[in-house]
């Protein structure tokens, strides 16, 4: 009876290879995603100013692509590896950090929401600092552009925040020329415009509200960023969910991976024990 038994347990207990190579191509798409998001950070970072290399990392989208890029690859190394070569160690490895994102992910989702209002505040400074080091880093540059131009916003609050940036500060109007100006992005562009005129907000903070808005959005992005949200909550439900449901998936398959080795792993140890008794 007992060579019966483990001979059916034998048979019931087995490492799926759909599970696991499921979950190594699974790990390889992400693992070749942060072998591209390295690549990118690394040469956008070695194409910068070597007086910039090391300053404003703290704003810097390719420092921030580069150590997203190392988290994933780091991760996804160990669920590769682990479901390939079905080692134990590194698949709880990939599991357990694949849970705490997901956990801090879903903190950081429910703490927005509840306090929104100091999650806007660390916005506004986040863009106050982003504002003040608008002509350091070409990226950060091209970021806030874009921001500008897709929201139709200018500044942070109001167009005015742009006289932080040292470049466009209103105190020394005599010797720069783009003292008191807005960057181009602020400006108001006529659809039939080919020509794009990077000098249209040229003196735009010397004037008023009501002057000013006749040639560049003088609402603050920040404002304009938070009624995106408000406006869009399904929008970014539904984007949360989609970058959820990979991880899920993730855990999911290594957990039920994880568990069928320790069940090979037991009846092969149940098998040794009991090879000098086959008739136990």
């Amino acid at each position: 009876m007992g060579k019966r038994a483990a001979n059916y347990d034998e048979e019931f207990s087995f490492v799926s290879p759909i599970v696991k190579y499921l979950l190594f191509i699974f790990n390889l798409i992400f693992w070749m995603i942060s072998m591209v998001m390295m690549s990118i950070g690394v040469y956008a970072r070695m194409m910068k100013h070597a007086e910039t290399a090391m300053g404003f990392l703290a704003v810097d989208p390719a420092i921030l692509l580069l150590v997203v890029g190392v988290v994933m690859f780091f991760i996804t190394f160990c669920g590769c590896v682990g479901s390939l070569r079905e080692n134990i160690c590194l698949l709880q490895t990939f599991c357990i950090f694949l849970t705490l994102i997901f956990i801090l992910q879903l903190a950081a989702g429910i703490l927005g929401f509840v306090f929104s209002d100091k999650a806007q505040r660390e916005v506004s400074r986040i863009i106050n600092n982003a504002i003040v080091h608008y002509r350091d880093d070409i990226d950060l540059q091209n970021l806030i552009d874009f921001g500008q131009k897709e929201f139709s916003c200018c500044g942070g609050i109001t167009y005015t925040d742009w006289n932080k940036n040292m470049y466009f500060n209103c105190t020394d109007d005599k010797r720069n020329l783009e003292a008191c100006s807005v960057p181009f992005s602020c400006c108001l562009l006529s659809k039939v415009q080919s020509v794009i005129n990077t000098q249209c907000g040229h003196g735009m903070q010397k004037l008023d509200t009501k002057e000013a808005s006749e040639f560049i959005h003088t609402d603050g992005c920040i404002d304009k960023f938070v009624n995106w949200i408000h406006s869009n909550l399904f929008l970014l439900g539904g984007i949360a969910l989609g970058l959820a449901i990979p991880q899920l998936v993730g855990i999911l398959l290594s957990q039920i991976l994880i568990n069928q080795i320790k069940d090979q792993i037991e009846l092969q140890s149940y098998n040794q024990q009991h090879r000098s008794d086959p008739w136990q």
